[in-house]
């Protein structure tokens, strides 16, 4: 995985150093995670996000970005093994895709003044997020693996600039043990590999 990582870093500062354009935005997110034998987790945050076209012709571009979301996220219980229990977490959620994208029409380049355009992208990325499990218990994820978003653009104003409307997808793939209840209540050690879901609506400047 370390390995791996280091790659998707060197690549993504080589194609700043060759990159055509720098261009980039910024909105809202809201990620959903769950895993098995957890309650699911909303997230909401701040999302930031730079990309490099390294290839560019009239109507596409090639690109590199990485996505910085900042946020916090929410989970909540009601009842609990039959008694009333209300409960609540609130935690820290951090997602670091590195996404290598093609994209066409609007937003694709700076040049480009078509009113709509979409993408599509795939890489690895990295989640931390904080979870509630089936007893209320809260524990912290830190997941990497495949990932990958596609979305459309729609111009605004007569230049470049668009709105990006962003879905998103990650698999944590690797090794998050805790221990955890199995069905009776005993404790067993449990391996968590969330799923990440997310939706974004993003200015691009």
């Amino acid at each position: 995985m370390k390995k791996v990582l280091l790659s998707i870093v060197l690549l993504f500062i080589s194609t700043i150093v060759f990159c055509q354009h720098f261009m980039h935005g910024a909105g809202l997110t809201v990620f959903v995670g769950s895993s098995p034998g957890t309650k699911t987790t909303v997230g909401e945050g701040f999302t930031y996000s730079p990309r490099f076209n390294f290839i560019e012709t009239e109507n596409m571009s090639v690109a590199v970005g990485v996505p910085l979301s900042l946020g916090f996220t929410f989970s909540t219980s009601t009842y609990s093994n039959n008694y009333y229990n209300d409960n609540a977490s609130v935690g820290v959620v951090v997602n670091v895709p590195v996404i290598v994208s093609l994209n066409m029409g609007r937003g694709s380049t700076k040049e480009n003044r078509e009113k709509f355009g979409y993408f599509v992208g795939a890489g690895l990325g990295y989640h931390h997020g904080d979870f509630l499990d089936s007893y209320d218990d809260t524990y912290s994820i830190n997941a990497f693996g495949p990932a990958a978003n596609a979305g459309v653009r729609l111009g605004v104003g007569r230049k470049h600039r668009n709105i990006e409307i962003r879905l998103s997808y990650m698999k944590g793939i690797n090794d998050n043990k805790r221990l955890g209840y199995d069905g009776n209540g005993n404790y067993v050690t449990v391996n968590e590999k969330p799923n990440i879901y997310g939706i974004a609506c993003l200015f691009n400047f």
